[in-house]
């Protein structure tokens, strides 16, 4: 149903989707649920035909389209009820970026193809968050202006989105998920797929910057028209059948083939997120028994805790679940599902680097020598866990999409890569697309764990990892700069290159270097790549190791600027006792103060830690 939207009406009135999805492996076509308005009017900025923006005093405007990307997403506040946080990701906001990434998609295919193309089908899921509505409308109609047709998937995750252009009969040209993983309700944002997986950040950079024209240029009422409704397509069953398809391929178990997880019960908290459908719609059609499952009803208002898999509070009660139900397993998956965590059978979380041990156990019986990509915050016990199975692991930015991007790079250049991991919990695999997908990743655990079990073991999955160490010491920090937003990031990236200059020129002492990872061609600080054509740098950051002569290596140290928000992030582990304290005061004496840099810091959290190493 389409109408006309009168002028008083408000987009953040339009009430959001609730999907149920019935199985079925075919695309029904379905009327739109939601009413969606053939002509809608959306507040923007002051008109401009001049390109003299700033002394129009729109730069500050365009400014903040720009600042919207957040690495290689877009993120913002879309809701009031931040202290200090203005809402910046509006209707209008959102639709320009929403037609900039239409014309690049067809820019792209343009050129692909090489001839004028038509049909540019672009389709869009959204995790339940309460903006989710009228965000919709707005992207729907930024990529009607671009020409292209639009497809609503309604409440989805992640990982489906981009796998709506890689499974028949939809294949879409491109696809949106509209979500702020594992951030408050207030927040929403957009991630980008193509065939070819989620956009770079410098490709996301190109949009912002796009649309930032778009939206400074456009009159303060734009009428904004629909050219056609958005249609409603069932994905989300294909997608569940395809990981049961996986599953039930992969394990071929002997006895029941169609439920190989009978006997096994899983208890899954979804945290009022999007991924409540694996329980339903793939472990149940399983034969699993999910009894004791958490928080599955979608809830953009995450009432309970963050649908997180690093949260504390989601650990502990799957944990507690999990021991009260003697379960096999417990899931837990962030709000869009492309990240997740799990509990084994003795109430152990595994997450952080216990995640990434456990998948490369796996990963490493089936590809035997194969190199595993992880950010550089990973612990030194993680590298000798890999290298004492005969693998690889490459140590290298922090970022998922950096970590995928380095997986790709290495496996083009002939060096094998099927695992590419990072501390939060986002995993891709070469098998999958290199796509980062917590249920996938879960797939994975549980065919595991039913192939143990068919081979007469009772340990559980958490046997995989008995021999990783914890570090003795882990501590991070975080540095406020504090300047003006639109000069913090330029400002970090002094900070920290200055931080560089003085490892190289010894001014930290003997003991400190850069760390590198020689044989995935990745040097000074796991940052810069050595090979012909290096990745460009997103955000800045080093791991430098430190060692003594008693000792030798004992710790590392992390420094990284934030692409989040205003601030620089130091990470910390030591073997030793004391070893992250005296790291945290050579950083501060030798280094801060030394070099002046603390005047543009508060610095009070690292202050505190070097002086009595409690940051509480």
């Amino acid at each position: 149903m389409s109408y006309i939207l009168p002028p008083s009406t408000s987009l953040n009135n339009i009430t959001p989707i609730n999907h149920n999805f019935p199985s079925s492996s075919t695309p029904k076509i379905l009327t739109f649920p939601f009413s969606i308005p053939s002509k809608l009017t959306l507040t923007s900025t002051k008109s401009s035909t001049t390109a003299n923006y700033n002394d129009l005093g729109l730069d500050e405007e365009m400014g903040r389209i720009k600042r919207l990307q957040n690495g290689s997403d877009v993120r913002g506040v879309a809701v009031e009820g931040e202290v200090g946080r203005k809402v910046d990701l509006t209707p209008p906001a959102v639709e320009a970026i929403a037609e900039s990434f239409g014309e690049w998609v067809m820019k792209g295919l343009v050129k692909e193809k090489g001839r004028p193309v038509e049909d540019v089908r672009v389709s869009l899921g959204r995790d339940p968050r309460i903006s989710g509505g009228s965000l919709s409308v707005a992207i729907f109609s930024g990529l009607g202006r671009a020409g292209c047709m639009t497809f609503d998937m309604g409440l989805a995750t992640t990982p489906a989105c981009f796998m709506s252009t890689m499974l028949p009969p939809f294949l879409y040209d491109a696809s949106i998920m509209m979500t702020a993983s594992h951030l408050p309700y207030t927040r929403n944002g957009l991630k980008f797929f193509t065939k070819n997986g989620g956009l770079t950040s410098a490709e996301v950079e190109d949009i912002c910057d796009k649309a930032a024209f778009k939206y400074v240029n456009r009159v303060t009422k734009v009428s904004t028209l629909l050219r056609t409704t958005p249609t409603r397509v069932e994905f989300m069953n294909v997608y569940a059948k395809h990981l049961r398809d996986i599953i039930k391929e992969r394990v071929n178990h002997p006895q029941h083939y169609d439920t190989p997880l009978k006997g096994f019960q899983i208890i899954v908290n979804a945290g009022n997120g999007s991924g409540g459908f694996f329980t339903y719609d793939v472990l149940d059609k399983l034969g699993a028994d999910t009894f004791g499952s958490l928080n599955l009803k979608p809830d953009g208002m995450f009432p309970n805790h963050m649908p997180n898999p690093e949260d504390k509070v989601a650990m502990a009660v799957t944990r507690a679940a999990v021991l009260e139900n003697t379960a096999d397993l417990g899931i837990v998956f962030d709000t869009d599902v492309d990240r997740s965590g799990v509990v084994d059978k003795n109430g152990n979380p595994i997450n952080g680097d216990k995640l990434i041990a456990l998948m490369a156990s796996i990963v490493l019986k089936e590809h035997p020598g194969s190199t595993i990509v992880t950010d550089a915050r990973t612990s030194l016990a993680l590298t000798k866990f890999i290298t004492d199975r005969n693998g690889q692991h490459c140590l290298y930015r922090v970022g998922y999409r950096n970590v995928i991007d380095k997986g790709v790079q290495l496996n083009e250049d002939g060096i094998d890569a099927h695992l590419m991991m990072e501390t939060s919990g986002h995993g891709a695999l070469k098998e999958n697309y290199y796509l980062d997908d917590g249920a996938y990743i879960v797939v994975k655990i549980i065919i595991e764990m039913v192939r143990m079990k068919l081979e007469g073991s009772d340990e559980g999955i958490g046997s995989l990892i008995k021999d990783l160490e914890e570090p003795l010491e882990s501590v991070e920090l975080r540095m406020n700069i504090l300047s003006e937003a639109k000069h913090a990031k330029a400002q970090a990236i002094e900070i920290i290159e200055t931080f560089k200059s003085y490892i190289e020129e010894g001014r930290l002492g003997e003991g400190w270097e850069l760390d590198a990872c020689g044989d995935c061609w990745v040097s000074d600080g796991c940052l810069v790549d050595s090979n012909d054509n290096p990745a460009p740098v997103d955000a800045h950051m080093y791991r430098a190791k430190v060692s003594s002569d008693e000792n030798g290596q004992y710790g590392w140290i992390h420094i990284r600027q934030s692409i989040h928000n205003p601030n620089i992030a130091i990470n910390m582990q030591s073997t030793m006792p004391g070893g992250c304290l005296s790291m945290a005061q050579v950083f501060l004496e030798k280094f801060l103060i030394a070099s002046g840099m603390d005047k543009d810091l508060d610095f009070s959290q690292i202050a505190k830690y070097a002086k009595s190493g409690n940051i509480s």
